[in-house]
């Protein structure tokens, strides 16, 4: 991966060591109208994408991003990523989801723009238990 852009530099050391303690910091990356939208949150805000980023430390255990690629042009850049983390509550197993981020910069440099795209049926829904029987059933009967 080539990361040429200061900026994407900042943000791929930012998410790839990202801890709790680091909420702080968020104000360091994104503008404070940022907007943040994922297959859950559609949020606008420092405090509200504060919010999302707390919550994931706190329904998660051992999260942790790995950036296998990005590509920027202008004041967009798109990262594709690993997500590894346990679930607190369903299952120790460790978990892995691929996705991708689009963000925008804005002039001073910060995230103006942050969208998480990923498959959550896939990715997610269809490791939980009860909902994972379901969802894997639902997929063989739609693939027909």
């Amino acid at each position: 991966m080539s990361l040429a852009d200061a900026r994407v530099q900042r943000v791929v050391q930012f998410f790839e060591s990202l801890t709790p303690g680091d909420m702080h910091r968020l104000g360091e990356l994104y503008a404070a109208d940022a907007t943040f939208k994922d297959p859950f949150n559609d949020v606008r805000g420092l405090p509200a994408i504060e919010r999302v980023f707390n919550h994931m430390f706190e329904a998660l255990r051992e999260p942790s991003f790995l950036v296998k690629d990005a590509v920027t042009e202008g004041a967009q850049c798109v990262l594709t990523w690993d997500f590894t983390f346990r679930f607190r509550r369903f299952s120790d197993a460790p978990q892995l989801v691929h996705g991708a981020t689009h963000l925008r910069f804005d002039t001073a440099g910060r995230i103006a723009m942050h969208r998480d795209y990923w498959d959550a049926a896939e990715e997610l829904y269809e490791k939980l238990p009860a909902l994972g029987a379901l969802m894997r059933w639902l997929k063989r009967r739609a693939s027909r």
